[in-house]
């Protein structure tokens, strides 16, 4: 398909057009929309300069743009199809800005002819440039010349032979054609208008989309509705049968293909009355959507882990002050409490402060918002200890089996939170089980990657269940024994720590969930636990408090001087500077992060480190938003709420640093 200058065939037109855009005012509108067809007109203003004009000349139609600049316009039609001149040109595609169904398949997949859109005018960008100047052009071109040499058929053997190659040029153009349909990624087809809509028709197309061959739709009347979802079946003979009422149909449902796998397809038509007004056809086309709507569905689980994400930070920091006076107090109340029952009342108040605490880490883990706290780890270390709660929660039905890496997998990631994780996994794994199965659990490496496999022979998961696991509150358990927080805590936690989290199942014979980790190089430091309160570590320094919250203040306060330390107080940070300014005579500096005013805990925290080098910083909140994490790994940080032997220990191990380097440096 070529464009020539100068009349073409009997019509007396030009042709060649071009045009691309980047603006310049949508290439002064298509070139006042096309100079009424007088043909020539160019243009381009890259890809780059329209492939320097088609490798000069010879267009007829392309009128591109989609989008561009730095190439695009799908890098200029796919370099205008791969070049040997300009492989058959026409294009067209155009937009105000894509329009969907996937970008009109992909602009029918960067091979386009047509696209354009409404409103295009004027007169639908001069009847969509007259058919595609080129084919119209040479189509007339043909027919003229073979109506000609019909007439000349009888008089000359020279005239019939430039018949015969002006109908093999014909064939060749439709063949063309033909083969420009079988490409797109669309099903062409045509339906009886009774149902059940027998196919009359169906491009070749059909083939690699189902698995069935186009004959098969011919043959066989009942497959195109047979094979339909239960589910949609209704839906789409409802779609059907107003085609004749309204003119138009569009209808989306899921068509068990030829390996038993459902997929999405948008089918979408016209009907067309026979010359009575009575029957005809019904023809349409079909697009298959499925990858689309996953897509879709992708997006908007991402939304909603993004609004409940935003939910709980909102909430943390509030909630998080709650628990440390309930829990603050109730450390203070145990340490006085003489009788049993009072110490049970009082550790039934600790107990639901921490249950507390671990729903509100649950929600922002999913939503990976937490504050982690990452060390590192060896995997099978924290396996073994983790072990007998493992075995607890099991029961004697679950046969658990432990396989140990030979040797050590070490990662970088908090202890606590994939302890939560695993044991998240073993009750999921055990519930799946109905109490009674085999559960292995196994530590390994795959290349730089640390692996937990946790396998159970439990009932598996569907492929419908395994698409919406990591939902938030997407649970397949009975109301009252699932939150559906579980396994995104899980997904969320290991996807915050840099690593994935892999699924195989089978349904009918379990599952084996793999939490894959990067290595590190670090090595664990041992650390001395604290366990029961009476052991936590005093010390007599002089502490300066920095909480905006009474409630939070009075039990930190308490706290701390129960446990020898001299406190002084501040309920925000300018009060907290201008006593510094007073009396800078303090040995650690304990603030909230998020506090009223124009200085926040960390402005302050820095302020306190470049003015007083000689005060430790510790911070604390109950909730740091992700955009200030990386700020408030500067210091020394105690998440809300803690345990007063936590706080103790805490607080000792950094001013024990302090003494140790001051006398380092006085040696």
């Amino acid at each position: 398909m070529t464009a020539s200058s100068g009349p073409s065939g009997s019509t007396g037109l030009k042709a060649r057009i071009l045009i691309v855009d980047d603006d310049e005012r949508n290439a002064f509108a298509a070139t006042e929309a096309l100079k009424v067809l007088g043909h020539d007109l160019r243009v381009a203003r890259s890809g780059p300069d329209a492939l320097r004009l088609l490798l000069a000349e010879e267009f007829a139609v392309i009128l591109l743009d989609l989008h561009m600049p730095g190439m695009d316009g799908y890098e200029t039609a796919r370099l205008i199809r791969e070049h040997p001149r300009t492989r058959d040109t026409p294009i067209v595609f155009v937009t105000a800005v894509f329009r969907d169904e996937t970008h009109i398949f992909q602009a029918y997949q960067a091979g386009a002819v047509d696209v354009v859109f409404k409103p295009v005018d004027p007169f639908i960008l001069r009847s969509k440039v007259s058919v595609l100047v080129d084919l119209y052009l040479k189509t007339l071109q043909i027919h003229h010349q073979a109506a000609e040499q019909t007439k000349l058929l009888t008089e000359n053997a020279a005239i019939a032979e430039a018949r015969l190659a002006a109908e093999m040029e014909l064939r060749q153009t439709r063949e063309r054609q033909d083969a420009i349909l079988r490409s797109l990624p669309v099903v062409f087809t045509s339906r009886a208008r009774q149902h059940p809509f027998p196919a009359l028709f169906v491009s070749d197309s059909i083939a690699p989309l189902t698995g069935f061959e186009p004959s098969r739709f011919i043959e066989d009347p009942e497959i195109g509705l047979g094979r339909i979802h239960p589910g949609d079946i209704q839906g789409v003979v409802d779609c059907l049968m107003q085609a004749s009422e309204t003119g138009a149909y569009a209808c989306e449902y899921r068509w068990m293909c030829a390996d038993g796998q459902y997929r999405i397809f948008l089918d979408q038509g016209v009907w067309v009355p026979d010359e009575s007004g009575a029957d005809g056809e019904i023809f349409g086309t079909l697009l298959d959507v499925t990858d689309r709507r996953r897509l879709e569905e992708q997006l908007s689980h991402a939304r909603k882990m993004e609004a409940v994400g935003q939910l709980t930070g909102g909430i943390a920091h509030d909630f998080n002050n709650l628990l440390t006076v309930v829990l603050g107090n109730a450390d203070i109340l145990l340490r006085k409490a003489e009788q049993p029952f009072e110490r049970r009342q009082l550790e039934a108040i600790r107990l639901a402060a921490d249950r507390g605490q671990t729903l509100t880490r649950q929600l922002l883990a999913f939503a990976r918002r937490q504050a982690l706290a990452p060390e590192a780890v060896d995997l099978n270390r924290l396996v073994d200890g983790f072990l007998p709660l493992i075995r607890q929660a099991m029961g004697d039905a679950v046969v658990l089996d432990w396989r140990r890496s030979p040797e050590p997998v070490f990662v970088m990631v908090d202890a606590n939170q994939l302890e939560n994780a695993l044991l998240n996994l073993a009750v999921n794994a055990r519930d799946a089980m109905e109490g009674t199965g085999r559960l292995v659990l196994q530590v390994g490496r795959a290349d730089d990657h640390g692996v937990i496999t946790v396998s159970d022979t439990g009932c598996g998961i569907s492929a419908e269940t395994r698409e919406r696991l990591f939902e938030p509150f997407y649970t397949t358990k009975e109301v009252g024994r699932g939150s559906g927080l579980g396994l995104s805590q899980v997904y969320g936690f290991i996807q915050q720590s840099g690593g994935r989290v892999e699924i195989d199942s089978v349904l009918g014979e379990g599952s084996t969930f793999r939490l894959i980790l990067p290595l590190t190089e670090q090595r664990p430091v041992e650390a001395k636990r604290v366990e029961l309160d009476e052991e936590a570590p005093r010390g007599t320094e002089r502490l300066l408090i920095v909480e905006d919250d009474p409630s939070v203040l009075g039990v930190s306060f308490e706290t701390l001087q129960g446990l020898g330390y001299r406190c002084e107080y501040a309920i925000d940070a300018e009060g907290a500077l201008a006593r510094l300014a007073a009396d800078p005579d303090f040995d650690l500096l304990f603030s909230d992060v998020v506090m009223p005013g124009r200085i926040n805990g960390i402005e302050l925290a820095r302020r306190c480190r470049d003015s007083y080098p000689g005060v430790a910083v510790l911070l604390t909140s109950g909730y740091v938003g992700e955009e200030a994490l990386g700020d408030v790994r500067e210091f020394n940080f105690i998440e809300k709420p803690y345990a007063r032997s936590t706080l103790a220990q805490r607080l000792r191990s950094i001013l024990d640093a302090r003494h140790q380097a001051k006398a380092g440096a006085l040696a």
